[in-house]
């Protein structure tokens, strides 16, 4: 065996280490990026220029639009049962969440105010958490509008909450001597 039959054996190998190819299975994802659609094979994401497989390309997208109309297919069944009247949880849940958001909240609900129960800011505006009188809800309230309607009740509040540190003749020995 000749030398330069080595080298064209090593030479083979070296080529086939550079151009590895990877063979895709199966399709399992897609996004776009940049205009560009990648897919993804299991492990790695590449553009769809570099892949060759057509087929399961094609047989994924199949897939996608399937389970689409499949999904839109359940939501309009979800929202009529079969004599067409409304049957489906979901909806009924949002027809109670859209009444609860339209009916009135805090001082336009005609009520007189307990007290306050709490206080928040969360929203970026101080906000009183106001029981009613006659009623077992509590609606969070702007303070602006529970300063002017029920004065009396803030100042209760507010003097729930507050506590006096008073001064005594002992602090002020204690002052001076770490002096």
């Amino acid at each position: 065996m000749s030398k330069t039959k080595k080298r064209d054996d090593e030479a083979e190998v070296d080529e086939e280490e550079e151009e590895e190819e990877f063979v895709v299975e199966k399709v399992v994802d897609m996004r776009i990026k940049g205009g560009k659609r990648f897919y993804s094979s299991e492990n790695t994401w590449e553009p769809l220029e570099n892949l060759d497989c057509p087929e399961l390309i094609q047989d994924y997208e199949d897939r996608m639009k399937k389970e689409k109309e499949e999904k839109k297919k359940r939501k309009t069944k979800d929202t009529t049962d079969d004599e067409g009247s409304v049957a489906s949880t979901s909806s009924k849940k949002k027809k109670v969440v859209a009444e609860e958001d339209n009916r009135p909240r805090g001082f336009d609900r005609g009520l007189q105010p307990e007290r306050i129960i709490g206080a928040t800011d969360s929203s970026g505006e101080l906000m009183f958490l106001m029981k009613w009188k006659d009623s077992d809800e509590a609606d969070l309230v702007p303070a602006r509008q529970a300063n002017i309607r029920c004065p009396q009740i803030v100042i209760a509040f507010y003097e729930e909450r507050l506590t006096w540190h008073t001064h005594t003749d002992d602090d002020d020995k204690d002052d001076k001597g770490d002096k």
